[in-house]
């Protein structure tokens, strides 16, 4: 059986946009000789449609785009994800459903039965999970039909006992069909791809799964659909991080018998293209066009301006150089050299004379009380200010360019730095950001090396370095990666060897900074745990 995976790219609550890109890719997969072609998960809707789920006219959508779609299929079959109103009296109104279309109307539905519900996920707060299983028969074939997560046989995954794809094994199939809408994060990439061969060893069986692709507010979907023989074997993998659509033979013995080895990009590689196809998506999805940000001549600053120019254009960029009187003149430089690199338009105004003015106002207030936090605050207040100002008066929406080392310890300026419609490297841990540029210079320098090779520095105060306040970026990354990601204790971090002292005072910062990131900007999710919706935590609690 000839079989098409198309690789997609869905704007949430788009139906037209939605439905014509996968009428496109039916007309498509029929010219070169498929009988089936596959979309990936809620593809009718896009994914995730989130609390739009609880509105009926959007379901009446969803239902009448898989009957659209359904007319287009005559001489060729198609499988689309949408949701389906639950037949049952009890429990959740709604089913995650694939639906088989074929012969111009709905030939059957199946349904997903893992519903995922951490992290970023809340499945279960709208769908029912399934508990019948059923085989979809297509020119002779055998289909199970599966949805995501039903690969997977991991018991905190689950909401129920049931492993669907042993139930529908003993339903003899031909083959299984995964339609996923399942997000990028670096770290399990590798894990996503051992389920997929794990399960066609075990059950005997070729996997063809169709992932989404593109990005959706701080989701960023890569896409990599890829085919499994039934020696577990992979066959055929689709490209990374952007749409594709390839017909694979099933019949054929270089699907059954093909050995194509799993090799990982550099994960850095990932993040970087991740990143890109994140903001052009944020931009375009969301009908803007152009961005700015404050370029100060450090590294965030640079990393986002270059993934941003990569992502818009450099026409479509402007930024502020805004120095003050603790800024050096080294950094001015190394940003205009990288504004004008990428021949990125840029604007210096300086804000002496706007801090200046606002210490005077304040003096009667302060009376003789010392500078100290305060006044590093007003400064990057007073850049926020102007950079907002530019964003409202010359429609440029503003780029947050904070990493993720700072956010967790709460190292920026709430209504300062922190000010932006989007977290680019909200997700980045420092040590990665030098990582990032690295790869950016890694054919030209584009990002100057004097940026790269500085200590880091906000330059609020005369000789300020990042050091003065937070452990070495080395140290503090790998203890937070055990604290946020591996979710160890602070006894269990000291217990790898790390110092007490620095351990117990960066844990303290990350759990009494968690007002400053509920105000932060969407965060591009690169990483299995990222601050916002995959992260909930009391802002008021003793822990």
């Amino acid at each position: 059986m000839k079989i098409a995976l198309a690789q997609q790219n869905y704007i949430v609550g788009d139906f037209e946009h939605n439905v014509g890109k996968i009428i496109s890719a039916i007309s498509t997969a029929k010219t070169k000789g498929a009988c089936l072609v596959v979309f990936s998960e809620l593809s009718v809707c896009g994914y995730p449609p989130y609390d739009l789920l609880c509105r009926t006219d959007f379901i009446q959508k969803c239902l009448t785009a898989v009957e659209q779609v359904a007319k287009h299929c005559i001489g060729i079959s198609a499988i689309v994800g949408a949701p389906s109103p639950n037949p049952e009296l009890l429990g959740k109104p709604l089913l995650n459903s694939a639906y088989l279309l074929s012969e111009g109307k709905i030939q059957s539905t199946h349904h997903k039965a893992l519903l995922p519900s951490y992290d970023i996920f809340e499945e279960a707060r709208y769908f029912e999970p399934n508990h019948n299983f059923t085989i979809a028969n297509l020119n002779g074939k055998r289909i199970a039909i599966t949805i995501s997560e039903d690969l997977c046989d991991d018991q905190p995954m689950r909401r129920n006992k049931i492993s669907p794809m042993a139930e529908l094994k003993k339903l003899n199939p031909d083959l299984v069909i995964n339609i996923a809408a399942s997000p990028f994060s670096f770290d399990n990439y590798s894990q996503r791809i051992a389920v997929f061969a794990d399960n066609a060893k075990r059950y005997g069986l070729p996997i063809i799964s169709v992932n989404q692709v593109g990005a959706n507010t701080d989701l960023i979907f890569h896409g990599g659909s890829v085919v499994y023989n039934a020696n577990g074997f992979l066959s055929k993998s689709l490209n990374l991080f952007v749409e594709d659509i390839q017909v694979v033979d099933t019949e054929s013995r270089g699907v059954i018998d093909s050995k194509i080895q799993f090799e990982p990009n550099d994960y850095i590689a990932q993040i970087h293209d991740a990143l890109v196809l994140g903001i052009r998506d944020y931009f375009q999805k969301s009908g803007f066009t152009k961005a700015t940000l404050g370029l100060s001549g450090g590294l965030d600053s640079a990393v986002t301006l270059a993934l941003a120019q990569k992502a818009l254009g450099s026409q479509n960029l402007r930024v502020l150089l805004l120095p003050s009187q603790f800024s050096s003149q080294h950094s001015i430089d190394d940003a205009v050299a990288l504004a004008d690199n990428l021949k990125v338009k840029y604007d210096v105004v300086n804000i002496k004379d706007s801090f200046d003015t606002i210490n005077q106002g304040l003096e009667p207030v302060f009376d003789d009380l010392p500078n100290d936090l305060t006044e590093e605050n007003i400064q990057a207040r007073i850049r926020g200010l102007m950079l907002m100002a530019l964003s409202n008066k010359l429609g440029y929406l503003l780029l947050n360019t904070s990493n993720k080392s700072e956010a967790a310890v709460g190292y920026g300026t709430l209504y300062g730095d922190m000010c932006g419609a989007l977290a680019v490297l909200g997700d980045v841990y420092k040590t990665d950001v030098f990582k990032l540029a690295h790869y950016i210079n890694r054919e030209v320098e584009v990002i100057p090396i004097n940026t790269i090779v500085k200590p880091p520095s906000a330059e609020l105060r005369p000789d300020q370095k990042d050091s003065d306040s937070l452990p070495d970026y080395a140290i503090l990354d790998a203890i937070l990666r055990e604290y946020i990601e591996n979710q160890r204790s602070v006894n269990e971090i000291i217990a790898l060897g790390f110092d007490a002292e620095v351990v117990a005072k960066a844990i303290r910062l990350v759990n009494a900074n968690g007002h400053k990131r509920f105000q932060s900007a969407p965060i591009l999710r690169v990483s299995s745990k990222a601050f916002g919706l995959g992260r909930k935590m009391p802002l008021v609690a003793r822990f």
